[in-house]
Parts: structure tokens; C-alpha cells; sequence
């Protein structure tokens, strides 16, 4: 991968700087709707529901930014696991 030549000449410290500063947008949006969708809260979702949308979010955002910035491209098995995903979506909200 020659275009990200730069990322892996960064130092372990960099590396890990960068991970903490993309989970901490992930946890600004997450924190409050968990806070604010949580039933005991008032709001709708169980913490069971709670769980597997927030790993559902995380996910779809992990692949987008691997097909983007690091151009990876989808395979069969990729939707797989999105079905996967949608099934267990499917099941957590089923009555």
C-alpha cells in the first residue's frame, strides 16, 4: 500500500494518538444516545438493543472508512457479515 507509506513510518505513540482521537467522535455520539435511548432513562431500547446497534454503527463505520481511505476493496464474505448483522438486528428487536 504506497500511499499510506507515511502511516507506517509513524511512531507506535502516533499510532495509538490517532486510534484514541477516531474512537472518541465514535463515543461523543455514543455515550449520549445509550444515556438518552436506554428505557430506564426513558427511552425506548433495552440494553441488549442498545448493544447491537451500537456495534452495528461501529461496524458500518469501520468498513466505510476501510473502503475510503485505505481503498480495501468488498468481498462476498463482507456481505455475509452485513447479513449476519441485519439478522442480528432482526432478532434483538423481534418480540
Amino acid at each position: 500500500m504506497k500511499e499510506f507509506s507515511w502511516f507506517a513510518a509513524l511512531p507506535l505513540i502516533a499510532v495509538i494518538l490517532i486510534s484514541w482521537w477516531i474512537a472518541f467522535f465514535e463515543y461523543c455520539f455514543q455515550i449520549p444516545a445509550n444515556r438518552i435511548g436506554y428505557e430506564g432513562e426513558g427511552g425506548p431500547f433495552n440494553i441488549m438493543q442498545l448493544k447491537i446497534i451500537q456495534e452495528v454503527i461501529t461496524l458500518t463505520i469501520f468498513t466505510l472508512f476501510s473502503v475510503v481511505v485505505f481503498r480495501t476493496k468488498l468481498r462476498w464474505n463482507h456481505l455475509a457479515a452485513c447479513i449476519c448483522l441485519i439478522g442480528a438486528v432482526y432478532f434483538i428487536f423481534r418480540k
